[in-house]
C-alpha cells in the first residue's frame, strides 16, 4: 500500500473544495433566491416609501396668532384639520411644528410665545390623531422673521406656526 503524502492531501482536499464551491447544494441555491427576492422586496418598498415622503412634503399649514396669543383660533383649527386630513394616507410622516413671534415685547418673552404656540400646535394636531412620536416641536422667537416687523401687517405674518413634514 502506497502511503498519501501530505502534499498529495492537500491537493485532494483542494479538489474537494473546489468541486463543492463549483457545485452549489440546493440548501445554498435556495437560500440565495431568497435572499434576492428579500432585497428586491425591500427596494421595491423603500421606492415606494420615498415617493409616499414626497408626496407628503406637498403638504402645509401656516396658522397666523394675535399679539401676546398662543391660542388657536377657528382659521387656524380649520387650517390643521385640512392638513391632518392630508395626512392619513401618510401614517409615518414626520411633522415639523414651527413656532414664531413678532417683535412685540422681550425676546425672552417672545422665544416663550414662539415656543407655547408650537405646542398648541402640537397639541391641536395630536387630538386630531397625529402620535406625538411624529411630531418635533421648535419655537424660535424672533428668528427667521417672515416679513418686517415695522408694519402690522409684517409683524401679524410673524406671529405664526409653520407646519411642514420633515
Amino acid at each position: 500500500m502506497k502511503a498519501i503524502t501530505p502534499r498529495a492531501a492537500v491537493a485532494g482536499l483542494a479538489v474537494v473544495v473546489l468541486m463543492l464551491e463549483g457545485c452549489p447544494s440546493a440548501y445554498q441555491r435556495t437560500y440565495e433566491q431568497q435572499t434576492q427576492r428579500l432585497e428586491m422586496q425591500q427596494q421595491a418598498s423603500d421606492a415606494e416609501a420615498a415617493a409616499a415622503h414626497a408626496q407628503a412634503q406637498k403638504y402645509a399649514a401656516v396658522i397666523y396668532f394675535e399679539v401676546g396669543s398662543a391660542v388657536i383660533g377657528d382659521d387656524g383649527q380649520r387650517e390643521l384639520r385640512w392638513f391632518v386630513q392630508q395626512m392619513q394616507p401618510y401614517p409615518q410622516a414626520m411633522i415639523q411644528v414651527q413656532g414664531f413671534a413678532d417683535s412685540t415685547g422681550s425676546e425672552a418673552t417672545n422665544q416663550g410665545l414662539s415656543a407655547e404656540r408650537a405646542d398648541a400646535v402640537a397639541s391641536y394636531l395630536n387630538s386630531q390623531g397625529i402620535a406625538p412620536p411624529r411630531i418635533v416641536v421648535q419655537g424660535f422667537g424672533t428668528q427667521y422673521a417672515a416679513a418686517s416687523n415695522e408694519t402690522a401687517k409684517g409683524r401679524r405674518n410673524n406671529r405664526r406656526v409653520e407646519v411642514t413634514v420633515r
